[in-house]
């Protein structure tokens, strides 16, 4: 036997009311689908209605809620998370920075509505760092972005020469270094370190002092933003933003260094077309490969890219 389908249609109302009476003028969109429905009197005012087919359950979405579980996917999907507790939020010069509980995944960071990185998510971590292919022994790595420490703490344990880690948001730093420990350890603890140090500004002016002084580094791993979903690069600042970072990391790279960056879930495959197409525009000419992964809190399949100059002939 199948199992049954409900679907609950769950509304409170202003005042006391008949909730039959209103019912009725949606009884008809579910009759058609031969469902039979049951009212129930909810909270004094409220109704709760519930409708059942042949097809299976459907759980009830749940709206106004102490916490928010709903959060999109990159491309405009509605995922129901575990979330249980809000751990921390608040608002930076920046962004909202939101720390939530999950039952699955851990502390999830979330950026102005956006799912950063859980606790349960080292693979994502692997991935950005080239997914435990390269040897960090004595190399010079600069990290953009990566406020959450993740990246940070597990390229110390690879005994780099030096990591310079470049991070605009204090206050991320900050909620992380206390609810994602998981995540950073301790690295976070202080900005300055045996093997890296952490710079509490903007990148574009950091980039923009180590090109000019010649500075030049084994590894550039870009943790700033995801590929953009606009289409029109010429017309979205977010695009001319990557581009600016694009060069400018390029720019202090080694000849024979490597660039790793995110880029974004696989089904936004116009904007990852873009992405690539833009690789072709740089000042010096690049190749690049990419490896698709699954990271767990993201509930998407997640694009990441390796760059590096082309060899002088």
């Amino acid at each position: 036997m199948a199992a049954a389908r409900h679907s609950t249609l769950d509304f409170m109302l202003g005042a006391k009311a008949d909730g039959e009476t209103i019912l009725k003028g949606l009884q008809s969109i579910f009759q058609e689908q031969g469902m039979a429905e049951s009212v129930h009197t909810w909270q004094d005012h409220g109704y709760l209605a519930t409708y059942t087919n042949k097809n299976g359950r459907l759980p009830p979405i749940v709206r106004g809620g102490a916490i928010d579980r709903y959060w999109p996917t990159a491309d405009g999907r509605l995922v129901e998370y575990d979330i249980d507790e809000v751990v921390y939020d608040e608002d930076s010069p920046y962004q909202n920075i939101k720390i939530l509980h999950s039952k699955q995944f851990g502390n999830i960071l979330i950026l102005s509505g956006d799912v950063n990185l859980a606790e349960s998510d080292l693979a994502y971590t692997r991935a950005i760092m080239g997914s435990g292919k390269e040897d960090y022994t004595g190399k010079d790595v600069l990290i953009l972005g990566g406020g959450d420490g993740g990246i940070l703490y597990e390229i110390v344990k690879l005994k780099p020469k030096m990591v310079t880690m470049v991070e605009i948001d204090q206050m991320v730093i900050d909620g992380c270094k206390k609810y994602m420990r998981k995540t950073c350890g301790d690295v976070l603890d202080n900005l300055k370190g045996d093997c890296y140090q952490v710079l509490i500004e903007d990148c574009i002016p950091v980039l923009k002092r180590y090109a000019k002084e010649g500075r030049e580094f084994d590894y550039v791993i870009n943790d700033l933003t995801a590929v953009p979903i606009s289409t029109s690069p010429e017309e979205d600042s977010t695009w001319e933003f990557l581009r600016l970072i694009l060069d400018l990391s390029m720019k202090v790279l080694k000849q024979d260094g490597k660039y790793f960056t995110q880029g974004n879930c696989v089904n936004l495959t116009e904007a990852l077309s873009l992405y690539e197409e833009q690789l072709g525009h740089l000042y010096c000419p690049v190749e690049f490969s990419k490896e698709i992964v699954c990271v767990p809190s993201y509930l998407e399949l997640w694009v990441f890219y390796t760059v590096w100059k082309k060899a002088k002939p």
